[in-house]
């Protein structure tokens, strides 16, 4: 984790970007008894890590493991019964200390994760679009060394672009009880369109959460943001930002994506949205009463309303995705 020098904002105290090293992130139906062969060892290097018309609105939306489509192991269970809603479910029961699941897109990004539930299902989304996606488990055998334990191809023909950008998964975790799900709805009740809505919770993202320096230079690999926590302690770093302002926006069926990639040589985090009228408008950040400007919290809260910070967050050429949840 270091600390990069923002020397293009000209500005000394907008030190507080960083580098952050983490994770971001066929096997046919089988009898559960039935034992699993190592079959490919792989290594895996750690991942850097720090989003038509609109459906209509409905319910706070809960990924289910529906049991209608199984792939299973004695050790692991794939629910790809949802696969068109834009996710696919995974739970493992044996004994390895660590777990790493990929998501693979054909032609497309290796989306890293770690599964840390064990015995109950985590949410992995599918984000590259329509398409044949691999879904592969790996145990851990020594460091880097992970053996193959399960590899299973899914044909994914979503419902609609949105689907993957209005559920909670991994990066962006939210329930009914949520508190980040709570505070969305809160400053939802008070505006009266979905532009009014980004504007509140773009607002209050920036104005109460400030940039954590001291979790920025001691993040370890594989970074979970944590959404309660971040509005709890009002701190955070450029992937809480982006994961909070997420969860709200998507609570509010608004689609929305956790983007992160490049701002320069810098690893970063941020939203893109989708407006009726506009489009996906990427990496918005400011209504100023004409136009959307780039949207990207952790340089606005920072930068409060300095034209420099302003002028780059604006050119959308500094910027330069890698990975979307």
């Amino acid at each position: 984790m270091k600390k990069r020098d923002m020397a293009l904002f000209g500005m000394t105290y907008l030190m507080f970007l960083f580098l952050l090293n983490g994770c971001a992130p066929a096997m046919r139906a089988e009898a559960a008894d039935e034992s699993v062969e190592w079959k490919t060892v792989v290594s895996i290097k750690d991942q850097e890590v720090p989003l038509s018309k609109k459906p209509p609105l409905t319910n706070l939306r809960i990924p289910q493991a529906s049991g209608t489509v199984i792939y299973k192991n004695n050790d692991v269970l794939i629910d790809a019964s949802n696969t068109n809603q834009g996710y696919v479910m995974i739970k493992y029961t044996g004994d390895s200390k660590l777990i790493r699941i990929q998501v693979i897109k054909e032609g497309g990004e290796t989306y890293n994760y770690i599964l840390n539930n064990r015995s109950s299902y985590e949410i992995f989304p599918l984000t590259e679009h329509s398409g044949t996606y691999t879904v592969r488990v790996l145990e851990q055998v020594r460091g880097n060394q992970y053996g193959l334990k399960v590899s299973q191809s899914l044909n994914v023909t979503l419902g609609n672009e949105f689907e993957p950008f209005l559920y909670p998964n991994k990066y962006v975790n939210f329930s009914p009880d949520s508190r980040v799900v709570k505070k969305g709805a809160e400053l939802a009740s008070q505006a009266s369109d979905p532009v009014g809505i980004v504007t509140n919770i773009y607002n209050y993202v920036v104005t109460n959460i400030t940039y954590d320096d001291a979790l920025a230079s001691s993040v370890q690999t594989d970074y979970i943001p944590d959404l309660d926590r971040t509005l709890t302690e009002q701190k955070g770093i450029c992937f809480d930002y982006a994961a909070v302002m997420t969860a709200m926006l998507r609570s509010q069926n608004i689609p929305t994506k956790l983007v992160v990639g490049y701002t320069g040589s810098v690893y970063h985090a941020w939203v893109s949205i989708y407006l009726d009228g506009q489009g996906w408008v990427d990496n918005i950040i400011y209504f100023d009463g004409n136009v959307w400007k780039l949207m990207d919290p952790t340089y606005a809260s920072s930068g409060g309303n300095d034209p420099k910070v302003k002028e780059y967050i604006s050119n959308s050429s500094n910027y330069k995705a890698k990975f979307t949840y």
